[in-house]
């Protein structure tokens, strides 16, 4: 019989606030962080806007050692971590220690230090760099401090499958614990890709909007980057029971499939399929699903198709579900963006509280669904899904369930 899991701390670091609860208090106000860029050579780019995290000190957060180890994405996953261990209650003892472990997201892992060491070499003319290069950017190293740090001796590793990769992470853990080889995983997700090497790049794509992030509306015209991290403690019920933790919600459901079509195009059957695999693997009919926070990338196929592939997973039912795409508001944060679109979820099924669809202008015919726009809506939510659908054509999708 599979064991049940749940969730039981949070914490997050996003251009909307330096925690879980402020990110989330902004998302329900509606905020909208995404600002002009400070980085060096900012202005060399045509998109000059992202989520970014600004009045944000790293000496303060950090000793000189960690900081000489820590890029930006492992500084943010050790803070995320930090908050939801410390909501969670846990102290993780030698036993527990064996039986828990970290599976994080990223898609670009230390970026910035890539870049910056590149700009050393090649532009300055610099012939060494820091010892400590390799450590700082490679994939794993936000998972491995992690583990190092709360003593977390079980299975510790990253997925990077693009914009996916905190929600395929999340679905690894919930699979470690409810199969029985881990009793408590900390799981999300970090990236922090705001730098001029990372965005110039994706410049090339010509997906990017230089005026704004705007899911589902007609005048949608391009994705906007950003930053941050969110945490999250998952745990077996019966743990989490025996202890009195605070539980936020149960994770029901989760699928994965690729679309084994083009590499940046989305196809609807894949992404259907991990809806409707989400739902029957945690048990789940459309009829109780009250919430989408939606992949809503405000790309004119992605959202399009997003549509599509909803009312091809849900039927009927689609019409009456609510959807939010918080992008808008933090920005996609590529291999983490899945991690903190789940504190929206968590929100949705706890609280009743459904985060908005910022800078929505005008409908548009072919996103007929029932958009959460502009202003938070508060309605109890039984069950929550959050997808996430990557560039390779990787799709994955987690549903949540109310608890009690």
């Amino acid at each position: 019989m599979n064991r049940r899991v749940v969730i039981t701390g949070q914490g997050a670091i996003s251009a909307l606030g330096p925690t879980a609860k402020s990110t989330l208090s902004a998302m329900m106000d509606g905020v909208c962080a995404i600002t002009s860029l400070e980085f060096p050579n900012a202005d060399r780019l045509s998109v000059g806007i992202g989520g970014q995290i600004k009045e944000y000190d790293p000496s303060a957060q950090f000793s000189r050692s960690e900081l000489a180890l820590f890029d930006p994405f492992t500084q943010f996953a050790v803070l995320s971590a930090r908050e939801a261990v410390a909501q969670s209650g846990l102290e993780f003892g030698e036993a527990l220690s064996l039986r828990s472990g970290v599976i994080l997201g990223s898609a670009g892992g230390g970026l910035q230090t890539q870049d910056e060491n590149y700009r050393l070499v090649y532009e300055d003319g610099k012939n060494r760099v820091h010892p400590f290069v390799v450590p700082r950017l490679m994939m794993n190293a936000g998972s491995s401090q992690l583990s190092m740090i709360f003593g977390l001796r079980g299975a510790c590793y990253t997925i990077a499958t693009a914009c996916a990769s905190s929600n395929h992470a999340m679905g690894q853990a919930f699979h470690a614990i409810r199969g029985g080889s881990a009793d408590v995983m900390l799981t999300g997700g970090s990236d922090s890709m705001l730098c001029f090497g990372g965005l110039k790049a994706w410049e090339g794509l010509r997906v990017m909007s230089s005026d704004g992030c705007r899911p589902f509306c007609a005048t949608r015209n391009g994705m906007v980057q950003g930053e941050g991290a969110a945490v999250f403690v998952f745990e077996e019920l019966e743990h989490a029971r025996a202890r009195g933790a605070p539980i936020l919600a149960e994770v029901a459901g989760f699928s994965m499939t690729a679309d084994a079509g083009d590499i940046v195009v989305p196809n609807q059957d894949g992404a259907a399929r991990a809806i409707r695999g989400a739902l029957a693997d945690g048990n789940l009919s459309p009829e109780q699903v009250g919430y989408v926070n939606a992949h809503g990338t405000a790309t004119a196929v992605n959202d399009r198709t997003e549509t599509a592939a909803l009312r091809n997973a849900l039927g009927t039912a689609a019409d009456r579900i609510a959807l939010s795409s918080t992008k808008s508001m933090h920005g996609h944060i590529m291999g983490g963006t899945g991690a903190v679109e789940l504190l929206s979820c968590i929100a949705a099924v706890k609280d009743g509280q459904l985060a908005p669809t910022v800078n929505y202008r005008t409908p548009d015919p072919e996103c007929d669904l029932d958009i959460v726009a502009n202003t938070a809506r508060e309605t109890p939510v039984e069950v929550a899904i959050s997808n996430a659908f990557a560039f390779g054509g990787l799709n994955a999708v987690l549903a949540l369930k109310r608890f009690g």
